[in-house]
């Protein structure tokens, strides 16, 4: 493999829309202290734990249609198998830098995506099950992740810390947003996937199911948020920046009831692009106010 065929393979722009998840696990920290800290982590999850994982994924679906954030998906063979495990341990060795909560994150996730990828389990064939446990990992568990390793606790630590509202709050919107759009993302590889025997979620929700699935999660995030923000002015600025997005998927929603074939690579990118962009934007306004400790008011 080529130097740029690896380079695609990482999906490295599709990070950014992952982005959100953890930007909004910051905004629950009083005040996120070390920022270099922070940023590292924020470097390890989207530089190295996700390209790990979308190299991994690649290796073995072999996909020659457009994917998640790669529209013509060049040719692979052993090496990209190899740089999966290599980011991996790059991953693990920079969470050493961190703490050792931080490190078993990061196994615990790289197990379950090498257990979605590969032959032998392939939770991606299971249209249900692999639904559920992407939107537990990409939101909940990432969400979590976040918040416990900026706070340097374990995962156990985290569970029997007494409750805090927003946090669960949280934790059930990140839940959300990916079971809203996780769907979308395989809407133009029902043909591929179908060759290779998998019933994904969005092939048995259908084209129209899982446009009418991506309203009703999205609405139930919105209803969280605006639970989450007490109704005040974050609600109704995050509202404001998430326009673009919401308009797109209704123009595509209606295209897609007349014609599913509508449901293309770019017409499903660009909704990820401008929600995506919009909630990175949204997040990053309210750390910037609270780094400067201007009102913000987001806890109880």
């Amino acid at each position: 493999m080529t130097l740029r065929a690896v380079w695609l393979h990482l999906r490295l722009p599709f990070s950014v829309y992952l982005l959100p998840v953890c930007l909004f696990a910051m905004t629950l920290l009083p005040g996120v202290g070390n920022w270099w800290v922070a940023l590292w982590v924020l470097f390890i999850i989207h530089v190295l734990m996700y390209p790990a994982a979308n190299t991994f994924n690649s290796y073995y679906d072999k996909d020659e249609g457009s994917v998640n954030g790669l529209e013509n998906p060049p040719p692979v063979d052993r090496t990209l198998f190899w740089v999966s495990m290599g980011l991996e341990g790059l991953a693990l060795l920079g969470g050493l830098f961190v703490n050792i909560p931080f490190v078993v994150f990061i196994l615990v996730y790289g197990a379950f995506m090498k257990a979605y990828s590969h032959p032998a389990i392939r939770i991606k064939k299971r249209p249900i099950a692999s639904w559920l446990l992407i939107s537990t990992f990409q939101g909940g568990f990432v969400f979590l992740m976040t918040y416990a390793t900026l706070h340097d606790m374990s995962l156990w630590e985290l569970l029997i810390a007494p409750a805090e509202v927003n946090l669960g709050l949280g934790t059930v919107i990140a839940f959300l947003n990916i079971l809203a759009l996780y769907p979308v993302t395989q809407v133009y590889q029902h043909v591929e996937d179908a060759g290779r025997g998998d019933l994904t979620i969005s092939r048995l929700m259908g084209v129209r199911g899982t446009f009418i699935n991506a309203w009703l999660c999205l609405l139930a995030s919105g209803g969280c948020f605006l639970v989450f923000y007490r109704a005040q002015w974050p609600f109704w600025l995050m509202l404001s920046l998430l326009v673009p997005g919401v308009v797109h998927l209704a123009v595509l929603t209606v295209r897609v009831w007349k014609n599913p074939a509508a449901a293309n690579y770019r017409a499903a990118m660009w909704m990820t692009r401008l929600t995506g962009w919009g909630m990175n934007l949204f997040f990053g306004i309210i750390l910037t106010m609270e780094h400067h400790n201007w009102p913000v008011e987001l806890r109880p």
